[in-house]
């Protein structure tokens, strides 16, 4: 990966940390001054955007060092690792603030004040995940970085959840205007049970996402791309023995083919260098081993 572009790559995650330590912060003072479990359930959310947001970092740095002795196919891994233990973390996260909800809600033990900050917190929450989220998606997009990816869902996902925060304080702040609708300032607490069933959902996605990359899974139908692709090619009677394993935003690919066994070793080579490059245009970037047979 070029300088430029790793550079690139680390101002998203670090920048990310930064967003994410200020609506943490934010979000704790109004939660606690007001009693809002949604509040501090979005500022338990921010704050594990927090702790995911550096170690993206973290794993970002690692994964841009080069291929060494002890890692001959580089450190990509880091950001697989680093995604896989984002989504644990907020799984856990998800599942305590869903427990302390219906604890609440089954205790009837509910006090809350909802002031103009419980808003201007939320709103401006929603504008800072928007704008954090986008530029994580396309930086994530970009490199093909699972760690960026996880990072963009943690923010993502707090644009909705905030949504259903607002949502439910505007409820509560209801039932102090419409007497007769007291069980509204139940909303708060449900409003955090929703964020964490939400959360939870895409959570697993990445999850599974995550665990493939851990153990080398081939993304479906590549593998069946590329032997058409390869056998397509002139001279090439059989493409077989195809492997497939990505590391972080890099893709590693053997093969083996059985082509005409009269021509000379210099004419092999090119065949060679032409399958590297039709490969090439299916993943950019993607580090290619042919071993030709004769046919």
């Amino acid at each position: 990966m070029h300088a430029a572009d790793l550079k690139e790559k680390q101002w998203a995650a670090t920048s990310s940390a930064i967003a994410a330590l200020g609506l943490t912060s934010f979000k704790i003072i109004v939660g606690v001054l007001t009693g809002s479990l949604g509040l501090l359930a979005e500022a338990l959310h921010s704050g594990l955007d927090l702790v995911a947001a550096l170690i993206t970092a973290f794993a970002v740095k690692i994964s841009g060092h080069p291929a060494d002795y002890e890692h001959p196919y580089g450190h990509g891994k880091a950001e697989n690792l680093s995604a896989f233990v984002e989504t644990a973390l907020l799984l856990i996260t998800c599942f305590w603030i869903i427990f302390i909800a219906i604890k609440r809600i089954l205790s009837g033990n509910i006090h809350i004040e909802v002031t103009i900050w419980s808003f201007i917190v939320m709103f401006v929450s929603i504008a800072v995940d928007l704008s954090r989220s986008r530029m994580l998606y396309k930086a994530a997009k970009k490199f093909g970085s699972q760690a960026l990816e996880a990072d963009a869902l943690h923010f993502s996902t707090d644009i909705w959840s905030s949504a259903v925060v607002i949502l439910g304080l505007f409820c509560v702040k209801l039932s102090d205007w419409l007497h007769g609708y007291k069980f509204l300032h139940y909303a708060d607490a449900v409003a955090a049970i929703i964020v964490g069933v939400i959360v939870i959902r895409l959570s697993l996605n990445l999850g599974l996402k995550t665990i493939n990359a851990l153990l080398d899974t081939a993304p479906a139908g590549l593998k069946e791309k590329i032997i058409l692709t390869v056998q397509s090619l002139p001279n090439i009677t059989d493409c077989h023995k195809v492997r497939v394993r990505s590391l972080g935003h890099q893709c590693f690919i053997d093969l083996h083919v059985r082509m005409r066994g009269d021509i000379s070793l210099r004419e092999a080579h090119k065949l060679t260098e032409e399958i590297e490059r039709s490969i090439k245009k299916i993943i950019p970037g993607a580090d290619v081993t042919v071993h030709p047979e004769p046919a």
